[in-house]
């Protein structure tokens, strides 16, 4: 799931989503009522992936990741629905032991990112589809996406294998640690190269715990920032487009994330803020799953949740002159010895 920063990419972050105020609150929400024991019985993996390291569920939601984005490839088709895929691709995760880390973005042509369906959804897959995927394993995270060019005469073709060379230029520089600065300017190099401009307010980012945006962003131009990579978790996610290189605030992408833990009157509010505090902490959610879990009050709840400033609700970002496109991302783990382990690939 993408970075959107704001008045220029300096390395900082500054991104759409809001900042958590109190993370320990989140999960001391529904710590009454749910024991260790039920949440437990609902993953039988449980005490095997309970006993990874750090590293190892980097390692291991990477290794995830890669199976997904092979189920996810074989299962697209033209004209299939996109509420289709979304829960078929987030079963397919939870089948196995895993968590998604965000709602799977399926977002078409000229929508950058953030778009996910609600059970109302009639969008089908068609033309220029990113589908941006992420895993959790103990709360460490992989993010990773890919675009499919779903036209008959395959039109796309160029645009994709751009932010595929820019991803790729960019993880192979990555063992001389080079700044910020000259990841964003070989991404830039390797777009324009090809005849087509990158997406300089999207970005990757720093990856921890439970925080799919944490720390540094890393641009997808030369920025300036002479900062480099400290040991950690980051995402590389060049977005190369036909159009002006900028993207605007949507529509809502139906993904949600709570950010100031309150509590709401409306009781399908309180049920959806204990739900996704057991089973998301603060990753962010989707609408739909809400609606499979709490019926038509799902819609009404997060409203309130959104009114009274507990949950905030992504926009889709779309591409400023409405023009096409493509995403390409991997997740890398730099370790304290300076050895770069992409684990997505």
């Amino acid at each position: 799931m993408t970075e959107k920063s704001y008045g220029g990419n300096n390395g900082v972050r500054e991104h759409s989503g809001k900042t958590i105020k109190n993370k320990s609150k989140v999960q001391s929400i529904n710590n009454k009522n749910v024991s260790k024991k039920s949440a437990e019985t609902k993953n039988p993996k449980n005490k095997e992936i309970d006993n990874l390291t750090e590293e190892e569920s980097y390692k291991k939601a990477g290794e995830i990741s890669v199976k997904i984005k092979d189920f996810a490839r074989n299962l697209i088709k033209p004209g299939m629905p996109l509420l289709e895929i979304a829960k078929k691709i987030g079963q397919e995760i939870e089948n196995y032991g895993a968590i998604s880390a965000f709602p799977v973005n399926l977002s078409k042509n000229e929508i950058a990112a953030h778009y996910h369906p609600s059970l109302e959804d009639n969008e089908t897959a068609e033309g220029l589809l990113k589908v941006d995927i992420g895993i959790a394993i103990n709360g460490f995270i992989a993010d990773t996406a890919f675009s499919m060019d779903l036209t008959p005469e395959k039109k796309y073709k160029e645009l994709i294998k751009a932010s595929e060379e820019a991803l790729d230029n960019a993880l192979g520089i990555l063992d001389k640690n080079p700044s910020l600065n000259e990841i964003g300017k070989i991404i830039k190099e390797t777009a324009e190269k090809k005849g087509f401009s990158p997406i300089i307010n999207l970005s990757g980012h720093e990856l921890k715990q439970y925080d799919v945006h944490a720390g540094l962003t890393i641009p997808n131009y030369g920025n300036n920032n002479n900062t480099k990579l400290e040991n950690g978790a980051y995402a590389i996610e060049p977005f190369v487009t036909t159009g002006e290189g900028k993207v605007i605030d949507g529509q809502s992408s139906n993904i949600f994330k709570i950010t100031t833990p309150k509590n709401p009157r409306n009781p399908t509010a309180r049920k959806i803020l204990e739900y996704v505090a057991e089973k998301y902490k603060t990753l962010p959610f989707s609408l739909r799953e809400m609606q499979e879990k709490f019926g038509p009050m799902a819609r009404l709840g997060l409203r309130e949740l959104e009114q009274i400033g507990a949950v905030h609700n992504f926009p889709q970002l779309i591409e400023k002159s409405r023009q096409p496109v493509s995403q390409s991302e991997h997740t890398f783990i730099k370790t304290k010895e300076g050895k770069i382990i992409v684990t997505t690939r």
